[in-house]
């Protein structure tokens, strides 16, 4: 007899709840600290979400659009300081 657990749709939609949650506190994080990581780890987690179905839809949106944004902010900090980072 085998033991193994097969997955199911609840076990799923945690699993995409918490990808979502987890794309917004990256997301958020990434705009103080280390956005060239946190900012397409949190694109990628909330992409990830709303394939799966998330009920968190509204977290996951909002942790795209995060890591979209830490994006933008490095972007735009590099072209101020033409540097490769930026230094607050």
């Amino acid at each position: 007899m085998e033991l193994t657990a097969t997955p199911t749709r609840r076990t799923g939609t945690r699993d995409a709840d918490g990808m979502a949650v987890a794309s917004f506190i990256l997301g958020l994080l990434g705009l103080l600290v280390l956005n060239v990581f946190l900012g397409p780890i949190a694109i990628v987690l909330a992409s990830v979400a709303l394939r799966r179905g998330t009920a968190r839809r509204g977290r996951a949106f909002l942790g795209l659009g995060l890591g979209i944004a830490d994006l933008v902010v490095l972007v735009a900090f590099m072209h101020f300081d033409s540097t490769m980072s930026w230094n607050v």
